[in-house]
């Protein structure tokens, strides 16, 4: 089947667009405020100190995301073009820059409020990955994250301009293969799935640092095996051995230090038992 085509914008204010992509990060973060507040009661958090955590992490999650799209995928460009950075018009957002900038935001977030950063993380992680999944959505409307190429009756057939780096001998409209929607596969996994794991690990009380862990294993894990369908970028491909990606290479410390923050919280608890 082909590849529906929406327009990225929804609308324009005095020729200005407002893109769906954008609109998933707004709801996104929406949603963290409401399911935040559904649980700040129990957490001992005010309606502010929920306001104040949002706003901390979505300023880390836009700022390291774009930050780390720029270092991690485009470097290069970054070396020739240092203002490439701020062209954010251009596209471009790394969840792993974005989650480097949550966690430094959780820590100021902390040492504000004079709480523990560890507690904060374990509260935040299960508010997040709707807004993961919606993200996924976002790049989906705009066409982006090409897949592999698949036999699979679900394949869809990207129009050529959004996989002319991975195949420059589509010249018309249209590709004349599938690819797996991959970032429908994401959306899934990193949203939907992600959420239900690490808010039921969520509903009774752990120690300090295993939801956290949880998270980062959960995603790393997720993300590692769902790459396996998604294509490489063109102008970096196979990282290592080829088929690591530059998206599976980066998922693997979040994979080992969420194992290792499981671990630690529970063999903390016990020698304190």
């Amino acid at each position: 089947m082909h590849y529906p085509v929406i327009d990225p914008a929804i609308f324009s204010v005095f020729g200005l667009p407002v893109r769906w992509y954008a609109l998933t990060y707004i709801v996104g973060f929406a949603i963290v405020l409401l399911l935040g507040r559904l649980r700040a009661e129990r957490d001992g958090y005010s309606k502010d100190d929920i306001s104040d955590l949002v706003f901390y992490g979505a300023m880390g999650a836009v700022l390291g995301g774009r930050i780390g799209y720029v270092f991690f995928y485009n470097f290069d460009v970054f070396l020739a073009d240092p203002l490439y950075l701020f062209q954010t018009w251009k596209g471009g957002m790394s969840f792993h820059g974005g989650l480097l900038g949550v966690l430094i935001a959780v820590g100021l977030f902390a040492r504000n409020k004079g709480r523990s950063a560890i507690a904060v993380a374990d509260f935040l992680a299960p508010l997040c990955p709707i807004g993961l999944g919606l993200g996924r959505l976002g790049n989906f409307i705009n066409m982006e994250l090409p897949g592999r190429i698949t036999d699979a009756s679900w394949g869809f057939i990207y129009q050529c301009w959004a996989v002319k780096d991975l195949n420059p001998m589509c010249l018309g409209e249209w590709e004349t293969v599938a690819r797996h929607p991959s970032p429908l596969y994401q959306a899934f996994t990193d949203g939907m799935l992600l959420f239900v794991i690490v808010w039921l690990v969520s509903r009774r009380p752990r120690n300090p640092g295993f939801v956290a862990g949880v998270f980062l294993a959960s995603y790393g894990a997720l993300r590692f095996a769902t790459e396996f369908f998604r294509a490489p970028d063109a102008h970096i491909g196979f990282i290592a051995f080829d088929w690591l990606s530059m998206g599976q290479m980066l998922s693997l410390p979040m994979l080992l230090l969420g194992l290792g923050a499981i671990y630690y919280a529970q063999t903390s608890a016990r020698k304190a038992a």
